[in-house]
């Protein structure tokens, strides 16, 4: 994640979304109903 912050135009939000979206797609343990909270 930290190198796709450094080396992407996707927001760190972005990242964290498509990040849990692909470990969704790999593990059949985890599921791919994501919510995430921003702070700022």
């Amino acid at each position: 994640a930290r190198a796709l912050l450094e080396h992407s135009e996707l927001s760190a939000v972005e990242i964290v979304r498509r990040s849990l979206e692909i470990a969704g797609e790999i593990c059949i343990y985890t599921n791919q109903e994501v919510s995430v909270l921003e702070l700022k």
